[in-house]
């Protein structure tokens, strides 16, 4: 397991710039799956945007809307817990299908916010993720002790979440928008490392390798977008219409 420190088990310098080259291919094939995923994302949510009647049939309607989250929330478990077991290919499928639902849901937000917001949250949004996952990267801190006190966090979020939605609490709203940006700039660090983790921790195994790559990819996705999400509420204008 990778503990934070440059020290690769590796006894010449010309194994070690193998090894960090190898690695950095790697971590470079990951953020490549992400963007995939961030790309369809968008392109989903802004197509289905402009049609007015399916979007509103999904904001209004209850069960649809729990219907995706359900789904989206299916497609994660299956994909942490049998990512071992899955072809490379199915793990891919998979990740896939969850950002293109994801999408689906993302389209009440083009309609919710004025365009310009949105753009300013995603630029705010690709700056500091982008921060967050160079510190991951190059810090030799051991961010795997953190792991605890960030699930505590994130939680803390979901449960202040699911009461708010009774009270309806302005001051609530602002807790959880500050609780929420601190827990995924700290996950963005943390899963930033877990990848250099999971490149030495399978030991030459490409199969679990690429599959467990699959899984770095959806990790940072869902940093990336709960974080667009947390800034979004900062900076966000919402329309008129």
């Amino acid at each position: 397991m990778y503990n934070g420190e440059n020290n690769y088990g590796l006894r010449t310098y010309e194994e070690q710039y193998d090894a960090i080259k190898g690695m950095n291919t790697y971590i470079a094939k990951v953020f490549g799956w992400m963007f995939i995923g961030l790309l369809l994302t968008a392109a989903v949510g802004f197509y289905v945007s402009g049609n007015i009647d399916l979007v509103l049939a999904i904001a209004t309607n209850p069960i649809l809307l729990f219907g995706l989250f359900i789904a989206e929330i299916v497609m994660v478990i299956v994909l942490s817990a049998r990512i071992t077991k899955l072809s490379y290919g199915a793990a891919i499928g998979l990740f896939l299908a969850y950002a293109a639902i994801n999408g689906l849901t993302f389209s009440i937000i083009f309609l919710a916010y004025t365009s310009g917001s949105i753009a300013t949250a995603f630029g705010t949004t690709a700056i500091t993720f982008g921060i967050m996952c160079v510190y991951g990267y190059f810090t030799r801190a051991d961010l795997t002790r953190f792991r605890t006190l960030l699930f505590m966090g994130l939680i803390g979020v979901l449960v202040l979440s699911v009461v708010n939605i009774f009270l309806g609490s302005s001051s609530i709203d602002w807790l959880i928008s500050i609780v929420s940006l601190f827990v995924f700039l700290g996950l963005t660090a943390y899963d930033m490392q877990r990848l250099k983790a999971f490149y030495f921790g399978t030991e030459g195994n490409s199969a679990l390798r690429n599959n467990l790559g699959i899984i770095g990819a959806l990790r940072l996705y869902l940093d990336f977008i709960n974080l667009f999400l947390t800034i979004l509420r900062f900076v966000g204008g919402r329309n008129s219409r």
